[in-house]
Parts: C-alpha cells; sequence; structure tokens
C-alpha cells in the first residue's frame, strides 16, 4: 500500500508496553477476593487489551452476572496502582522505532484507554515514551476509543493533519477509531491477539509483525 505518513499514534497496552503480567495479577487478585481461580495464558493475552473489564469478565465467566461491575473495576485498579510496573516492559523493537521516528523528524504520540492516573503512573518507568508528542487517556476526552475524537485531538495536538496519521492498535476497536478518524491504520500484530481474534479481518490499512517495520514507511 502507498501511504503518505507524516506521524504515528500508538496504542499503549500490547502496543508500545507488554502491561500484560502486572494487569492480569491484578485481576487475580480480585478474583481470589472472590474464591476463583486465576486467569489461564490464553485468556491473559485475549483479555488484556480490554482492560480491567475485559480481565474480569474472562476470570469471572457467567459469575459476573449480579456483581457491581464498578465496584470489581475500583479494586482492580487498587490492586493494579499498588503494582503497576513490577513486570511490565518495553517490547522489543520499540526503542529502535522511536529512535528511528525522531531521528527523521517524524512526530508520534501515545492514544491509549488506559485511566489518566495509571498512565501518569506508568509512563515514568519508561523515560523513553516521556518525549511523546501528545497524550491522550481514556479519560481525557468525554469519549474514548473506539470513538475517533481522541485520534483527532492527538492529530490536532502534533499539528498533523489527521489524514497523515498512523495509528496503530492491537484490538480491533483501534482499527474501528483509526477508521473513523480518517487516519491510516495499523495493527500491532506482536501484541495482545488471542486465538480467537481474526486482525485479517479488521479492515485495516497495514499489518506489522515487528515495531522496527514501521519504519519501512519513511
Amino acid at each position: 500500500m502507498d501511504v503518505n505518513v507524516k506521524a504515528v499514534l500508538f496504542d499503549l497496552d500490547g502496543t508500545l508496553l507488554d502491561t500484560a503480567p502486572d494487569m492480569a495479577n491484578a485481576a487475580n487478585c480480585v478474583l481470589a477476593d472472590y474464591g476463583l481461580s486465576p486467569l489461564n495464558e490464553r485468556q491473559i493475552k485475549a483479555n488484556t487489551s480490554y482492560g480491567a473489564r475485559g480481565l474480569l469478565r474472562a476470570g469471572f465467566g457467567n459469575q459476573i452476572e449480579g456483581k457491581d461491575l464498578d465496584a470489581l473495576r475500583q479494586s482492580f485498579l487498587h490492586y493494579y496502582a499498588n503494582n503497576i510496573c513490577t513486570t511490565t516492559q518495553l517490547y522489543p523493537g520499540v526503542v529502535t522505532l522511536l529512535d528511528g521516528l525522531d531521528a527523521m523528524g517524524v512526530p508520534w504520540g501515545i492514544v491509549t484507554n488506559k485511566p489518566g492516573f495509571l498512565t501518569e503512573m506508568l509512563l515514568p518507568y519508561f523515560p523513553r515514551l516521556l518525549s511523546t508528542g501528545t497524550l491522550v487517556c481514556a479519560d481525557t476526552l468525554s469519549k474514548a476509543k473506539p470513538h475517533p475524537e481522541p485520534l483527532l485531538h492527538a492529530a490536532m495536538e502534533l499539528g498533523i493533519d489527521n489524514q497523515a496519521c498512523l495509528y496503530i492498535g492491537d484490538i480491533e476497536g483501534d482499527i474501528i477509531a483509526a477508521n473513523a478518524a480518517n487516519m491510516i491504520s495499523a495493527v500491532a500484530a506482536w501484541g495482545y491477539i488471542g486465538s480467537e481474534h481474526k486482525p485479517l479481518e479488521w479492515d485495516s490499512d497495514l499489518v506489522f509483525n515487528k515495531p522496527e517495520e514501521i519504519l519501512s514507511l519513511f
């Protein structure tokens, strides 16, 4: 595909950072409070990018019926905030990618559905991410992904036309948001894509298997 990319916007969990072990640990703490078994690897991979609700729904299964999901989420957030970066790490190739973008003068930013207070707690552990040109979190605006507004806001902050922005993420909602924002959409195939997901059916413009491959666009 012939594209003219002038800026790159990234999802965070499952795209720049492998947060799955720490998020799964928080979910498992909530499950343990209810006497339930911990999440298995398949559940973790398939649901981490859907945040607290995705992980908890997977863990509780049918027992989620009748539960106060907001209260469960608050419990998850408590556990996660207290152990937000025990094993979280940058994906291999991310630093190479960001260094390459900076060397070429290509602006980049982060648009995530992670709550702002958690994102602000987590990013200082990864100084390379603190040079992001824009940071839009789940609660920065009144809308979150898959609504296009967060992506359009990020493009505006970077001063780049939305049609010249690439947005890359690892769940279908990211692709829906990018397409709705008239951006170039791409799947981060190295992220949390479960066996039941079908990323080739997500109507994305591009699929990348490694972060460094994005540099081929420039």
